[in-house]
């Protein structure tokens, strides 16, 4: 099959992006023809397509950039040249969509469509119901547009602002669930949770499939390496620490508990979180760490923590956790539950620092077959098992 793969940005920039590169990967690995389109942005990796690529907007700025990156989220402006050039020169069967509202925009979608590709589109966000992504306001999940979009500027939910909540809301009226559906073969969901979600806010469950993400080969062949035997007394986190994450009362707990915790990673809320917790004896700050050391950090620990206060949708930190063979304490928000199965993980009773610090306790006292975790794990998050169900809706 010729393949081309649309995200925002092409770089290792966030979960959606390692998503895209680590599937350009797996694809060529396949023998399919790829080719990329995507945003012009300094920190880009080179591209073969990088002629194609619409050029940069900004939503900071003054006013000619903004007015350029609100059209863009409407679908005009050099995005829709620049793509048709692509589609034709190209010509290919699947055009799979990532991550590509406002800085690409879902016109992409309906440019694709007409021009007889097939169009696939994996959700890394709530976007399509949410039109500030995240389906949370105050702290706490909210689902207010899941059927009225203009709760977004009635909220002010995208970044506190009218004025990018009215633009979030003319997009989610100009690329509505109509629209989307119109143009749209199938919607991948990572979770189930996600799924249900969308059949929630009015989706065609028959346009919606389920498909976990894998860990790319790299990474897995590290874990595949590991000693899941040697486990030292400590357990950990790895991943963005900010508000929606719960590292707050991950943190809580962690100062009240009599086990080590090392925290890996870094984000809004690090300089605060070290000021208050990083004379703790028990609690230790490693910053941004690369993927090397995250797979020596997980296999050596008794546990890890994923405390989410957001509908996290499918986190690569809980899959990782797992394909080393480390158990994982999580809350029961979006879809953690799924990944941590019985005898998996721990699912808490809340997002409290409460019912974190019961779940650690328990994690500690139970004896885990941390090999049979790794050898389903690997097999369940293999690139292998992501490429054949990913070919079948291709074809399907």
């Amino acid at each position: 099959m010729k393949i081309l793969l649309v995200n925002k940005f092409y770089y290792r920039r966030g979960g959606d992006c390692v998503v895209v590169l680590n599937t350009e990967a797996l694809l060529r690995d396949m023998g399919h023809e790829v080719a990329v389109f995507s945003m012009n942005y300094p920190d880009n990796l080179p591209c073969e397509q990088q002629d194609y690529f619409a050029s940069e907007v900004q939503f900071a700025g003054g006013i000619g950039a903004k007015v350029a990156a609100l059209r863009r989220t409407l679908g005009q402006g050099d995005v829709v040249a620049q793509f048709k050039r692509l589609l034709h020169d190209f010509a290919p069967d699947v055009v799979h969509l990532h991550n590509i509202h406002s800085y690409i925009s879902p016109v992409v979608a309906q440019l694709a469509h007409e021009a007889g590709c097939r169009v696939v589109w994996t959700l890394h966000d709530y976007k399509l119901l949410c039109p500030s992504y995240a389906c949370q306001r105050d702290g706490k999940p909210c689902e207010l547009c899941f059927h009225d979009k203009s709760h977004v500027v009635r909220t002010r939910c995208m970044k506190g602002s009218l004025a990018a909540s009215v633009i979030a809301w003319l997009e989610a009226k100009k690329w509505n669930r109509k629209v989307l559906e119109r143009y749209t073969h199938t919607f991948i969901c990572p979770s189930q949770f996600m799924a249900d979600k969308m059949r929630q806010g009015g989706f065609d469950p028959a346009k919606l499939k389920v498909l976990c993400n894998f860990v790319d080969p790299e990474k897995l062949a590290r874990f595949e390496q590991t000693d899941t035997a040697q486990r030292s007394d400590y357990y950990c986190y790895v991943g963005r620490l900010s508000e929606e994450k719960g590292v707050e009362a991950l943190l809580e707990a962690a100062a009240a508990l009599p086990f080590k915790l090392m925290v890996a990673g870094g984000g809004p809320l690090e300089a605060e979180l070290r000021q208050r917790y990083g004379d703790r004896p028990n609690i230790t700050f490693l910053g941004m760490v690369d993927g090397e050391r995250v797979a020596t950090l997980l296999a050596g620990a008794r546990c890890s923590v994923m405390p989410s206060r957001c509908y996290d949708n499918n986190p690569l930190g809980v899959i990782e956790s797992l394909c080393s063979g480390t158990p994982v304490v999580g809350t029961p928000m979006g879809g953690i539950p799924e990944l941590v199965a019985k005898d998996h993980g721990i699912v808490t009773a809340d997002c409290t620092p409460a019912a974190i610090a019961a779940a650690l306790h328990n994690a500690f006292e139970r004896k885990w077959d941390y090999n049979a975790i790794k050898q389903e794990s690997l097999k369940l998050f293999s690139p292998e098992t992501h490429y054949q169900k990913l070919l079948n809706i291709y074809s399907s």
